[in-house]
């Protein structure tokens, strides 16, 4: 699977998933209804998929320009930290004006989200991948790295 097909199911995908975990998230650890939670999370969801749309687009750019085929350990470390890092920027504030918690608590939300979402991102992609094989991008290098 590849190209947008790829990219519709990749997102769907992880974003249902992550719709529902932060949802029980957020609920247990500031003690509002799922109701009030739930909402944050599609909306932070939509932020997202937007976000993670326009930015594998530029890393799959980049990629298929620089890399030397395959995404090694490292190349897949970069990856998911410079999303979960446009993520933070983006979704601090509607941390704090959805679930009417002062700044710095959205920020302290965000960055308990963001450890959570740096190791999910990580498993997600390597299991996506591993399931759906790797995008064009990807797939230079005789020996390329799942």
């Amino acid at each position: 699977m590849q190209g947008i097909p790829r990219k519709i199911v990749y997102l769907s995908l992880y974003e249902g998933i992550a719709i529902a975990l932060s949802t029980v998230f957020l609920s247990l650890v500031t003690h509002q209804e799922t109701s009030t939670t739930g909402v944050v999370a599609v909306c932070a969801s939509l932020v997202a998929l937007a976000w993670n749309f326009v930015y594998n687009c530029l890393f799959e750019a980049w990629e298929a320009r620089y890399s030397k085929g395959g995404r090694g350990f490292w190349l897949r470390v970069a990856h998911t930290c410079g999303f979960e890092g446009g993520m933070l920027l983006l979704l601090a504030p509607l941390m704090a004006f959805g679930l009417q918690v002062s700044a710095a608590q959205a920020l302290g939300l965000q960055l308990g989200m963001l450890t959570f979402f740096l190791l999910y991102s990580f498993v997600f992609t390597l299991g996506f991948d591993r399931v759906f094989g790797l995008p064009a991008s990807a797939l230079r290098s005789p020996d390329v790295q799942v």
